[in-house]
């Protein structure tokens, strides 16, 4: 690919999938950038999923394995958070990127879509693995059930996010006013990652905090979500119209040439 015959950022940014208020604004806007730079580049969209992982997974381990540093003192938390809050939000850019490039390049596939949801599982994994690391280090007395309540509930987000993918995608609220979409930062990842890096970062004793109000969240999230799918699987189907192409002639009873309905 020629460096004229790269699409631009605004060509990225209109083939960006649909997303949070925070997502949009920040994530997808950066990730239209990186997607032009990888396009000069040559490079798949897979390198930026790798990349992507690489960055996320490394911040994520490095935040856990500095909690008890973080609650001693002996590393400064501002530090830290502040780091945490550029690192995984360049990751998660480089998140938005890759499906950007895929689109408008046409280099999407199933094997590449699976290598983006495993390798968010495993981004999302060391996520909830840093933040309970950090809470325990500044409240050990913590619950251990909740540490699995909050770890279980976080992925609801990206169980929800899969099955809204395709051609039967459905949001739960799918209102876009401003007033929702302000209402929806509290699961727009992009928002959820600076939430956490600047609670580690400026207060790391309310870590715990964060986790509750994630817990209960998407707790409640997974059981609305569980309520607007019973109800629609069980709501009655209406009968399909018959239009003038469905019916056709078959033998019936022996009358040669009778009209009936085809099957």
């Amino acid at each position: 690919m020629t460096a004229a015959s790269v699409p631009t950022s605004a060509d990225f940014r209109a083939r960006h999938r649909s997303s949070g208020l925070f997502t949009e604004s920040v994530n997808q806007y950066l990730g239209s950038y990186l997607a032009v730079a990888a396009a000069r580049l040559g490079l798949p969209p897979t390198a930026l999923t790798l990349l992507n992982l690489v960055l996320g997974v490394v911040t994520s381990v490095a935040v856990g394995s500095l909690a008890g540093s973080l609650h001693s003192g002996r590393v400064p938390a501002l530090a830290i958070g502040l780091a945490a809050l550029v690192v995984w939000q360049l990751a998660y850019s480089l998140d938005c990127a890759d499906g950007q490039l895929a689109r408008v390049t046409g280099q999407s596939s199933p094997a590449g879509a699976r290598v983006d949801v495993l390798c968010d599982v495993a981004l999302q994994i060391s996520l909830v693995a840093a933040v309970a690391s950090v809470a325990h280090a500044y409240r050990p007395s913590t619950p251990v059930w909740w540490y699995g309540v909050f770890a279980g509930t976080w992925m609801v987000n990206l169980v929800t996010s899969v099955l809204q993918q395709g051609n039967s995608a459905q949001s739960l609220v799918s209102s876009s006013s401003p007033v929702i979409r302000v209402v929806k930062l509290i699961r727009d990842y992009g928002a959820v990652i600076t939430a956490i890096a600047l609670i580690i970062a400026l207060a790391p004793q309310w870590t715990v905090w964060v986790m509750v109000a994630f817990g209960l969240v998407n707790g409640l999230f997974l059981i609305a979500s569980i309520g607007m799918a019973a109800r629609a699987s069980v709501r009655p189907k209406s009968p399909a119209p018959v239009t003038p192409q469905s019916v056709v002639t078959v033998p019936h009873a022996g009358i040669p040439g009778q009209t009936g309905q085809g099957a």
